[in-house]
């Protein structure tokens, strides 16, 4: 009898030790699910550290001539998000009066990334004319997956929500340039480009960086620089559409040195005046 009463044990304990082995499986494997997106959304950061701070002349084309329009800047400081460590990333521009007159321009551009170069937030409040929007992108990587919740109010202050799951890394306009300011160049040949998927208020959207080349650029401060050519395109209609040129320096902090823009309602251009609290020494300056 009291053998059968240890054998009887003995089972129970058998049957409880395989339930706690296959619990530990399962934990396991839902750990490495969990992490699989998140760690595909990570990446270096070489270029640029908490307290960069750019400042750039802005130009608007009117009619066919290039006027100063105002002044554009771009930060970035090291802060916390919803109680993680996070860089806060923005990219304000502001017109004048002068123009202001015929056309105003306001567009802020802010996001929060992760330490870990994992995109957390995006904001797009752009004003151009008569028309103001904002476009929001909300990210978690909770389930494995990289979610997102997309707020877009339009022009008639009417507001749009959505939710969507992807298997992969979604990113947004501000994050993908803080994350490509880290990308290494040194073997890309003409014409290389980078593609991802873009989200926005509206949805998500095929994208790409383009490289075009080496070129000499003289900033607003008089001094000339190497740089790099970037080229950020969104696939529309068929066809890739280009948003902004980034020519960025080349060395290790790729500070962007001038960008074109391509608005709805025309075109503009910021130089740059002043680079402070950069990471790396700039070994681009051209003599």
């Amino acid at each position: 009898r009291d053998r059968s009463v240890s054998r009887g044990l003995g089972d129970v304990y058998k049957r409880q030790d395989m339930k706690l082995l296959k619990s530990f499986i399962v934990a396991m494997l839902l750990l490495l699910v969990n992490t699989s997106v998140s760690a595909q959304c990570t990446f270096r950061n070489t270029a640029f550290k908490s307290g960069e701070f750019l400042t750039y002349n802005l130009y608007y084309n009117w009619k066919f001539v290039w006027v100063k329009a105002g002044t554009a800047s771009m930060s970035v400081v090291q802060t916390t998000h919803k109680g993680k460590p996070a860089y806060r990333g923005s990219l304000v521009t502001r017109g004048n009066k002068r123009v202001d007159d015929f056309f105003v321009l306001r567009d802020t551009l802010l996001c929060y990334t992760g330490t870990d170069m994992a995109p957390m937030y995006f904001r797009k409040g752009a004003r151009e004319g008569k028309r103001y929007t904002v476009d929001e992108v909300f990210y978690n990587y909770a389930g494995g997956n990289c979610n997102v919740n997309l707020h877009y109010k339009n022009k008639h202050g009417e507001h749009r929500w959505k939710k969507h799951s992807y298997d992969d890394c979604v990113f947004d306009m501000m994050n993908i340039f803080l994350r490509a300011r880290s990308f290494d160049p040194a073997n890309w040949k003409k014409g290389h480009s980078v593609k991802f998927p873009i989200c926005d208020g509206g949805g998500r959207t095929p994208a790409q960086l383009k490289y075009g080349g080496k070129v000499t650029v003289k900033a607003d401060n008089g001094i000339k620089y190497r740089c790099l050519r970037l080229e950020y395109q969104e696939y529309e209609d068929e066809k890739w559409k280009k948003i902004v040129d980034f020519y960025i320096t080349d060395d290790e902090n790729h500070i962007p040195v001038r960008l074109d823009m391509f608005l709805k309602f025309g075109s503009a251009k910021a130089f740059l005046v002043n680079a402070k609290g950069t990471r790396n020494p700039i070994t681009s300056i051209v003599k």
